[in-house]
């Protein structure tokens, strides 16, 4: 299929990232705990890149790439089975088939968030992914922006407000065109 290892690689990193982002959306909608959400998507990485080679080049990237989260998903529900609090193979597997339904939208408020962020000055939107960044401190972040505590607060409320409106301002453009 490909005439050397680097075009196949470079094939690969191209719908990986292109695709990488949905595919941990999905495996994180199916594990509880984000860690082991990057623990599985460590696992599905190496193994999308086992098996590109299998991969048909014109078939859905994404697609496929969910199947083969899906099987991880299992397997670490399988190695995790004596663990109470982790999902049935049966409830994965309808999260599963629900969040392939789903995604195209997801994909849709993804791409209208991204460019909505976009129109945030870039020390703002610095300051607002720092905000939900995990171990944030919104004290530490307030005092940098110069702000008070509940000013920061009030801050991130009237930004996540105009994302908010800007993202359903977009799809509801989307929708109409």
């Amino acid at each position: 299929m490909f005439p050397d290892e680097a075009s196949r690689y470079r094939a690969f990193l191209r719908q990986f990232t292109a695709n990488e982002a949905a595919v941990r959306a999905f495996v994180r909608r199916l594990v509880p705990a984000r860690a082991d959400a990057d623990d599985i998507m460590q696992e599905v990485s190496v193994v999308l890149w086992e098996k590109f080679e299998s991969f048909r080049g014109d078939g859905d990237f994404r697609v496929w790439a969910f199947g083969v989260a899906r099987f991880e998903v299992l397997a670490w529900l399988r190695d995790k089975g004596r663990d109470r609090l982790v999902l049935s193979e049966k409830i994965v597997d309808l999260f599963g088939a629900e969040a392939e339904v789903q995604e195209p939208r997801l994909e849709r408020q993804r791409e209208a968030l991204e460019h909505c962020l976009g129109k945030v000055a870039p020390e703002q939107r610095g300051l607002l992914m720092r905000a939900y960044e995990p171990g944030a401190r919104i004290a530490a972040l307030a005092r940098e922006s110069g702000r008070s505590e509940p000013g920061f607060y009030q801050w991130l409320y009237r930004v996540r407000k105009l994302l908010f409106d800007c993202i359903r301002g977009r799809l509801a453009k989307e929708d109409n065109s």
